[in-house]
């Protein structure tokens, strides 16, 4: 999150693109100015990108939480309850979770860490609505090797320079408010963590860019751990880490991304706005 600039409609898939002259205008993320359809819009978008998470089998057990800072109290979050699961997630599941850790909106326990780390972030960062963490395979296998993301392939440039890496609290069940801290701290002003022996955990201006750059994170890391095991891969040159940075690293393409899921929800299991 580091680079907010958008780049021209040539480059960009998120404003439009450009075939031989012919101008293609993709959409935008809609501005919603009542606080309350705000506020269902940021539940919705968080229920399916829990679901797609769940169908993704991005989340095990009772581990694994997104968040949506609320559009009317900036310290309250909504966050999937402790113990359901990602697949069954509804907009009425979700909980209100204040900075003190209490449930002002539901009738659910929230888990203790998801409010350790998501309460901090959020009161870090001003900018972030939306985080997401999950214990997915390959995200806590490539977190155990202490090592930053390598830029081998296309899709990883989407990360250029925006991956912290953080070993505080490391293996450690994250119920300890400093830990929290220390990983919004390290964080920074990027989009995504590396949480030793732990995950990830990426955080962006809406629940969709949020959810998508986990699921692109997670691949990226397994890209890397299989092209590791079978050889020695062969990087990316900086100048075109910095354009495939430029293209597709920004908030409007992970948001923008995120859409074709919307549609296939919406077509196949809509049950999840309820």
């Amino acid at each position: 999150m580091t680079d907010t600039t958008e780049p021209s409609a040539v480059t960009d898939m998120s404003l439009g693109y450009d075939r031989g002259g012919d101008q293609f205008q993709l959409p935008r993320p809609e501005v919603i100015e009542d606080v309350a359809a705000e506020r269902q819009h940021r539940k919705e978008r968080l229920a399916a990108g829990l679901r797609i998470m769940g169908r993704l089998h991005l989340a095990e057990g009772v581990a694994g939480h997104v968040t949506a800072r609320d559009p009317e109290f900036p310290d309250h979050f909504w966050v999937n309850p402790f113990g359901l699961n990602f697949k069954l997630m509804t907009v009425s599941d979700l909980i209100l979770v204040n900075h003190k850790g209490e449930v002002v909106e539901g009738d659910r326990p929230v888990n203790a860490a998801a409010f350790a780390i998501h309460s901090q972030l959020h009161q870090a960062r001003p900018d972030v609505i939306a985080a997401a963490h999950s214990h997915s395979m390959y995200g806590r296998t490539f977190s155990a090797l202490g090592k930053p993301l390598k830029m081998i392939t296309q899709d990883a440039t989407a990360f250029y320079n925006d991956v912290a890496l953080c070993n505080v609290g490391s293996g450690a069940v994250v119920v300890d408010l400093e830990i929290g801290r220390q990983m919004a701290e390290a964080l920074g002003d990027r989009k995504a963590l590396i949480h030793q022996n732990h995950g990830h955990i990426t955080a962006a201006g809406s629940v969709d860019a949020a959810v998508w750059w986990f699921v692109a994170l997670e691949r990226c890391m397994q890209s890397q751990l299989v092209a590791e095991a079978a050889g020695d891969p062969i990087e990316i040159p900086e100048h075109l880490c910095e354009a495939g940075y430029a293209a597709q690293g920004h908030e409007l393409s992970g948001w923008f991304q995120f859409q074709p899921w919307w549609d296939e929800l919406m077509r196949d299991d809509p049950g999840f706005l309820d």
